[in-house]
């Protein structure tokens, strides 16, 4: 599996992302919406992420799709924009004739207590910005979308609560459906080793049609 389509390629998880699959000398083509420089190891294509039909163009004839799409946290529209956005590139993988997609998605939507998730809870809305709600809520919603696809093989990893800038280790440990824990804390990973393990599942899948999360391994 070495063509990959990369959509997000110039956000802070898809730039990561991007590097990853150049150091592993991957065959990448990341869509974008404006003129862009990424190097010439990366072919880029112009597509409408909003557009089912350009993405399908995009993305035919690689073997998988990597979505780090997010419509802006500052978007007055974020919920509806990440949505929306995302059933068309989901559509789109789809008529592409592409079976493996992966999604990045958040943290919100990882179990904190049966039946309880991370964006319901109070420390979520009370401590995240008030911005990056409704962009957690619209992820979950995608979530829940994807996971009524058999028709993709499909994968939705979300990153541990505290997603930062940092070096690459190499190294993560992995999660189910539950927010991962550093003792009373919420875990974290740095962006570098979060595309890792997207990398790594492209690689050897391991979590088709299911969701995942990674964290710092605890030392």
């Amino acid at each position: 599996m070495k063509k990959i389509a990369l959509i997000g390629a110039t956000g802070f998880v898809g730039s990561a992302v991007l590097a990853e699959l150049t150091s592993r000398k991957f065959e990448v083509t990341a869509l974008v919406r404006t003129e862009v420089d990424l190097g010439p190891a990366v072919k880029t294509v112009f597509a409408d992420v909003y557009d089912e039909r350009a993405v399908a163009r995009a993305v035919a004839g690689h073997d998988a799709v990597i979505s780090a799409f997010n419509a802006g946290w500052n978007d007055p529209e974020l919920y509806e924009k990440f949505v929306r956005g995302s059933a068309a590139i989901e559509r789109g993988v789809e008529q592409g004739g592409v079976k493996r997609l992966l999604v990045v998605g958040g943290a919100g939507s990882l179990f904190v207590a049966p039946g309880v998730q991370l964006v319901d809870t109070p420390q979520f809305t009370d401590h995240v910005p008030a911005n990056v709600v409704p962009g957690a809520r619209a992820a979950r919603d995608v979530l829940t979308r994807l996971r009524d696809n058999t028709t993709l093989d499909w994968t939705f990893l979300s990153p541990a609560a505290l997603l930062e800038p940092g070096e690459r280790s190499g190294e993560y440990r992995l999660g189910g459906e539950e927010l991962l824990m550093d003792g009373e804390r919420p875990a974290g990973i740095s962006v570098a080793d979060l595309a890792v393990a997207i990398v790594d599942e492209i690689e050897q899948p391991r979590h088709v049609r299911s969701r995942f999360t990674v964290a710092r391994t605890m030392r």
